[in-house]
């Protein structure tokens, strides 16, 4: 009886010595061997506008106010505000505004939190289809966007 205990003893010390000597291993080829890029979230949007369509794609920041809208067909302004790094989207928020004069006037606010980045998604996965019109003058904007894991 002594005798199993003590061979089980050996065993178990042989075992957990073989697994430090792999966890060394592993450490030092993974410090050797470069890493696998991370893929990082992107928010890509497809925008129609009077029978164009536009794809555009929006990083992560850190300061939503530095984010700039974009002209559509000099008839809208589209802004997206992605909000993270490259490991975790904290919120994004799409605004739409109408070029309106004196200044343009907000048509569509929406915010989205902590979405998660898919590898493969259709193209309005995050936010489905929306039609945006401005009565005044009689326009419409449709868009979709989708929050993807683009490998950089």
């Amino acid at each position: 009886m002594i005798h199993k205990l003590h061979r089980r003893l050996i065993r178990g010390i042989q075992f957990a010595h073989t697994f430090q000597i792999t966890l060394v291993l592993s450490g030092l080829i993974g410090a050797l061997v470069p890493q696998m890029a991370i893929s990082a979230p992107v928010l890509r949007c497809h925008i129609m506008q009077s029978g164009s369509t536009q794809i555009i794609d929006f990083l992560a920041g850190s300061d939503p106010y530095q984010v700039k809208a974009i002209d559509i067909n000099g008839r809208f302004r589209f802004k997206a505000v992605v909000i993270g790094d490259a490991r975790q989207i904290a919120y994004i928020k799409l605004y739409i505004y109408d070029h309106a004069e004196p200044k343009p006037m907000l048509l569509h606010e929406v915010k989205y939190l902590a979405p998660v980045a898919l590898r493969d998604a259709g193209p309005a996965a995050l936010t489905g289809v929306n039609d945006v019109y401005s009565l005044p003058m009689q326009r419409n904007l449709q868009y979709g966007c989708a929050l993807l894991e683009v490998a950089p």
